[in-house]
Order: structure tokens, then C-alpha cells, then sequence
């Protein structure tokens, strides 16, 4: 069987599918990313990748559709806002790929197209190819809403086609249903998979005194630098813990000079690194908090834009995790997230909700009927 995975060009967006991919493709089918550019940090996975698009960047249509300066952090926009904003930018980035993907689809000759709710292109194709569809969710929000609104900004594009709507897909769910995703569908366990990296041979054992892991994503730094934890590293000089910042190569200046127990690194997958702390600090972007999930670690979030927000009501619900606004932070609340029981409690419990659901390799048979479905 041939299944075609495609998404946009986000690690957030396109990392989710990489454990699916592999699990198909030791089950014995063949699998191939069509995706827009830049397609280094996936081309580590191991896939071969075909480039759709006309090499456009996702900053690029966020500009397009936004008199304001791109930025990730939104404080002026309500949940709802911002997840409209996003839905009109990625369909702008999606209008470039619709022709390459098309062309793609019908000359690999998909099976099954398995696809990110953010590239409006792939229903489309889908529908006008009769390729059963998949769409795998990237986190907590559901991936059905999502998907629907950014066909609303490709009405013309159906027309132009001669389709009538969008596809119907199949949701992949990769989150207990208590935390969310998207009601019928599949529902799969959540196995990180953060890019490569070299992970420091002192990483492999657990520290003399707490740890906690600071990240904000791979978008974040780009656009907004490191002033969400501005905050957060002058309360730490005051709490018996070691913070490690796991911010890639993102500029410190703003920092200024780190406190003693405060220590930057260079790009770690978040999964090696959780591994060996007691406690994770980021934005609510879905692949932290997947990954802190599955590590069973208490979490504090500082939500900034995207689903920030909306994944902060879910997982602070869950007695897992706490929340505040970057500039709220202060020791006792660092404190506290190393050291309440109740927390580690919340985070134990949510890790045994994901492992009690099957891996993607026992979701193989299920995904299998899915292709073989009516078209």
C-alpha cells in the first residue's frame, strides 16, 4: 500500500505523523512526505520527501493576512481569533500547493493521504483524486475544526475544481480522550519524536538536585526571541533547582547574565532531556506538552498564541500542570512546581492514560481499513 503523508512546513505540524510513518512503513507499506520547503529538520526522519509549493515561507502568509507585524505572542486576541487568524494564514500558504500535490498524488498513486488539519490543499486533492483521507491530529485541539476553517478561505479553489467540498477524513487522535482531539476517528498513544540531536553524556543520569527543562518550541524564538521567560530566570536564582534552557541556539543577550543554576543547551530532543527532569516550563505548544505528557513530569505553561491557551484550560484541569503569564512568574510558583506532590500525582496519571492506549504499530490494521474504504 502506498500511504502519502503531507502537512505544512512546521516541525509542530509535521512530527506528530513521523511515529504513524514509521509504524507503516515497518508494517511494509511505502511511505512518502510531500511537503513545502524547508524540509530539513524532516528529511532527519529517514523519508523521502517531495517539495510542493512555490517556496513560499508560513511567515510570509501570516504577513499577508495581517496588517500587524508578524509575532507569535497575541495578548490582543481571544482563543477563537487567534485560531481564525492561523486558519486564514495557512490556507494562504496552502493556495501554492494544491497543483504540486495533485500531481503528486495521482503520480505516486496514494492509497491513503494522510494529512495536518493546516494544509487546506490535501482535502481538496482527496476529494478530487477519491483518495480515502486521515488527518492526523498534532495535539489537543480538535483537527476537525481546524481543517474546516481554513476550507472556508478555499471556497473558489473547490469551485475552480469542480469539487464540491472537502474530503471526508478520518481523525488520528494522539492524546487520551479526556485531554481532547476529535470525538470517533482512531485513537493512537502519543510517541515523541523531536527531531535528532546530541544529547550530552551528563543528560543520561538524573541530577544531584531537581532539574527542570525550559523550552519554547521551534517557532517562538524566532519571532518573538526569549523575552516569555524574561521573568522566569530571575526567579530562578532563588529556588534549589537546576534550570536547564533548552531554547536551541536562540539569542540570550535579552537574558542577560544567568543566574549560577541556570543552564543553557544546545538542541536536545525534548524527549532525551525530560527523561532526566523532574519538571518542564514552555509556551503550551502541543509538542512540549505531548512530550511532558509522556514523561510523566509536572508542567507550567506559559501560553503565548496558537492553541496555547485552549491546551492551558485542558491540562491545568487535569491537576497536572499549573499556568501563569510570563511576567506572573516568581520562586514560589517554581517551587511549587517541583515540589507539590499533587502535581506529580496529576502528571503520573496522565502518562498511565497514554500508555494504556495501543501504539501507532497496533494501529496499523485499523489504518489499513481506511484505505481500503469506499471512495
Amino acid at each position: 500500500m502506498r500511504i502519502l503523508f503531507t502537512g505544512p512546513a512546521a516541525p509542530s505540524h509535521l512530527f506528530p505523523m513521523v511515529p504513524t510513518a514509521q509504524a507503516l512503513r515497518a508494517a511494509g507499506h511505502e511511505v512518502l512526505f510531500a511537503s513545502p520547503q524547508p524540509v530539513e529538520q524532516l528529511r532527519e526522519a529517514g523519508f523521502p520527501i517531495v517539495e510542493i509549493g512555490d517556496g513560499g515561507s508560513l511567515r510570509d502568509s501570516f504577513a499577508a493576512v495581517s496588517d500587524e507585524e508578524t509575532r507569535y505572542a497575541r495578548p490582543d486576541l481571544d482563543q477563537d481569533q487567534i485560531l481564525d487568524l492561523a486558519a486564514a494564514a495557512f490556507a494562504h500558504a496552502s493556495r501554492a500547493t494544491v497543483d504540486d500535490l495533485l500531481a503528486v498524488a495521482g503520480d505516486w498513486g496514494a492509497d491513503l493521504l494522510v494529512h495536518d488539519s493546516c494544509l487546506a490543499s490535501a482535502q481538496l486533492v482527496a476529494a478530487k483524486l477519491k483518495i480515502p483521507a486521515a488527518l492526523q491530529n498534532f495535539g489537543l485541539t480538535s483537527g476537525l475544526d481546524l481543517a474546516a476553517r481554513l476550507a472556508d478561505h478555499f471556497t473558489d479553489l473547490y469551485e475552480a475544481h469542480g469539487v464540491a467540498g472537502p474530503a471526508a477524513t478520518t481523525p488520528l487522535n494522539i492524546v487520551p480522550a479526556s485531554l481532547g482531539g476529535d470525538p470517533g476517528g482512531l485513537r493512537m498513544r502519543y510517541l515523541p519524536y523531536n527531531g535528532g540531536g546530541v544529547v550530552p553524556a551528563e543528560l543520561l543520569r538524573r541530577g544531584d538536585r531537581p532539574r527542570v527543562a525550559v523550552t519554547l518550541g521551534t517557532v517562538i524564538t524566532q519571532l518573538d526571541g526569549v523575552h516569555a521567560i524574561t521573568r522566569l530566570i530571575e526567579a530562578a536564582s532563588s529556588v534549589d533547582a537546576e534550570f536547564l534552557l533548552a531554547v536551541g541556539d536562540a539569542d540570550l543577550t535579552h537574558l542577560g547574565t544567568l543566574p549560577a543554576n541556570v543552564r543553557p543547551l544546545p538542541w536536545v530532543p525534548l524527549a532525551e532531556l525530560l527523561r532526566v527532569c523532574d519538571a518542564v516550563v514552555h509556551h503550551g505548544g502541543s509538542g512540549s506538552t505531548l512530550t511532558g505528557l509522556q514523561a510523566g513530569v509536572p508542567q507550567l505553561l506559559l501560553p503565548q498564541g496558537a492553541d496555547n491557551f485552549a491546551v492551558a484550560d485542558a491540562l491545568t484541569a487535569t491537576g497536572a500542570a499549573l499556568r501563569s503569564a510570563s511576567e506572573g512568574v516568581d520562586a514560589p510558583l517554581l517551587t511549587r512546581l517541583v515540589s507539590d506532590p499533587a502535581l506529580r500525582e496529576g502528571a503520573a496519571r496522565l502518562r498511565a492514560e497514554n500508555d494504556a492506549l495501543p501504539t501507532p504499530a497496533a494501529m496499523v490494521p485499523a489504518i489499513e481499513a481506511l484505505a481500503a474504504g469506499p471512495r
